[in-house]
């Protein structure tokens, strides 16, 4: 089994990444592969709603100049995925927004490419807004018909300048407790 996670803060080290590398080792101490894809930072063209993946269905978007079809094959191969975002004005990152956006127009142009993979949220925050961003996430989750597993709290870290987020303990007890969930969950679609 295999989860991959989309980074969609353009800070490579900073809040967002501490929390899936968290989420990410539980998994891996449960035998499950991982891979991290840095989305932000990156320049990524959001959708133009031009519908040709519903003309195309060859489970790629028709804009060729960065990497999102790249990202689309890796959540097709996935197992489960991570959509990770740090909160900007109470949103997601416009990376994390572009992905959401032109993977699922793509997922449901060929058949709903991620129906049934295993989805998860995780938010880096300094103070407010995270909700609205890890709602935006869970969103793309169940209208693409993803399973979602619960955590111990909302899958949120709390912090300001890179590794804060590591002194945030309710913070990383619930990505911990989201690691062993995804992990339990994956292995019973699997059986």
């Amino acid at each position: 089994m295999k989860v991959v996670a989309f980074n969609g803060s353009p800070r490579k080290e900073g809040n967002t990444s501490r929390l899936i590398a968290h989420v990410m080792e539980v998994l891996e101490k449960e035998g499950i592969k991982t891979e991290v894809v840095q989305l932000g930072g990156n320049s990524i063209h959001g959708c133009t709603a031009c519908m040709k993946c519903f003309d195309k269905k060859d489970n790629r978007c028709v804009i060729e100049k960065d990497i999102i079809n790249e990202c689309i094959e890796k959540m097709m191969e996935a197992d489960g995925i991570i959509i990770a975002t740090p909160t900007y004005f109470a949103d997601l990152s416009p990376e994390t927004k572009a992905l959401i956006d032109r993977a699922g127009f793509v997922g449901k142009a060929n058949g709903e490419l991620f129906k049934r993979k295993v989805g998860a949220a995780v938010v880096a925050v300094r103070r407010a807004g995270a909700i609205h961003a890890f709602d935006s996430i869970n969103h793309f989750f169940t209208i693409s018909e993803m399973i979602i597993p619960g955590s111990s709290y909302w899958n949120v870290g709390i912090g300001l300048m890179p590794g804060d987020v590591d002194s945030d303990g309710e913070g990383m007890q619930t990505m911990e407790t989201l690691g062993q969930n995804m992990a339990w969950l994956m292995e019973k679609i699997r059986d």
